[in-house]
């Protein structure tokens, strides 16, 4: 019924046979958030680890380039094919990539932070508003009723995890109510996330496994974990029990699910961008937490998840600019 559902979808967006930019996927925001996430985790690794300022600062550049152009490709879609976005915003499934453009948003705030406080609390402001929004619609159409389970994919949580990404970034932010605005997020996002992992969960044992081409977002169900580990060090000011139980179980996610997304049998298309973020914030975290506890053992498993990070976004970029240079992505 899902795979019908898909088909419907994408006959709907993908009505033309040629290349166009009616073709270009919401999805691909993904790799926004997947880089931002590389950045963020190669200033940390130059604060704890003495790691070239210039790598994790130039990743965070290109973020930003590759921002603006899905961001003039999109707007481009939108003037010209608004019944193609449409569609994809009301699809159960992919509506649900809109919310990586306000988590998108949000990261890049944390990008520029050290150039311009007040840019970055402008573009912080903006995310913050996006991700309650989508939040929120994303609530009222479960609301309505009759939801076939088949949708519950877990795609759903990034709708979730997106208010969940607010004070990742937000506690960097110094106006005198962002710190309100972190807890009513972290609040949202954490229940919210908890809720529809339970729903997809349950698809996931109950029915039809996934499509081997939607395996890539089974990474998703690590990131309330991870993000929720950095969501909290944020809101509480520092790392506890309860924040190590959210790193461990992430990285016990982690493991488990890689052997099943990381299989050439796979095949590549923009949705692989889905495993970027979710995997960098697991990286920021072990990050963070190797640094709070100190330990060698720590320190080795946070490295070897960077450099990890470090080579699948590498390879995930290459082939990115090989399907649009041969309009693949496109069509």
């Amino acid at each position: 019924m899902l795979s019908s559902s898909l088909r419907s979808s994408s006959s709907t967006v993908n009505s033309r046979g040629d290349a166009s930019v009616r073709n270009l996927p919401v999805s691909l925001f993904g790799a926004v958030m997947g880089l931002s996430g590389l950045a963020l985790a190669w200033r940390l690794a130059h604060a704890s680890l003495g790691a070239p300022a210039f790598i994790g600062e130039a990743i965070g550049a290109l973020a930003l380039g590759v921002f603006v152009l899905i961001s003039a490709g999109y707007l481009a879609k939108l003037v010209r094919h608004p019944d193609a976005v449409q569609a994809e915003f009301r699809h159960p499934v992919v509506g649900n990539f809109f919310g990586t453009i306000a988590i998108s948003v949000l990261l890049l705030s944390g990008i520029v932070a050290p150039y311009s406080a007040s840019a970055a609390h402008a573009i912080w402001t903006v995310g913050v508003l996006g991700s309650f929004a989508l939040s929120a619609s994303a609530v009222a159409r479960m609301l309505r009723g009759q939801a076939d389970a088949s949708h519950a994919m877990p795609a759903w949580l990034i709708s979730g995890v997106a208010t969940l990404d607010i004070p990742v970034t937000g506690g960097q932010m110094t106006m005198a109510w962002a710190a309100e605005v972190n807890l009513a997020a972290g609040a949202v996002g954490s229940v919210l996330a908890l809720l529809l992992l339970a729903l997809i969960l349950s698809r996931l044992v109950h029915r039809d496994p996934l499509a081997p081409a939607m395996a890539p977002s089974l990474m998703i169900l690590v990131a309330p974990f991870a993000v929720g580990f950095l969501a909290y060090v944020n809101i509480t000011g520092g790392i506890d029990r309860f924040a190590a139980l959210l790193f461990y179980f992430g990285l016990f996610l982690f493991a488990v699910i890689a052997p099943r997304v990381f299989r050439r049998s796979v095949p590549f298309s923009a949705a692989w961008w889905a495993v970027s973020f979710p995997f960098a914030a697991l990286v920021n975290a072990a990050l963070k937490y190797a640094a709070f506890r100190n330990s060698g053992p720590l320190w080795v498993l946070a490295t070897a998840l960077l450099a990890a990070l470090s080579l699948a976004l590498a390879v995930l970029t290459v082939r990115t600019v090989r399907i649009v240079l041969n309009g693949q992505l496109f069509t």
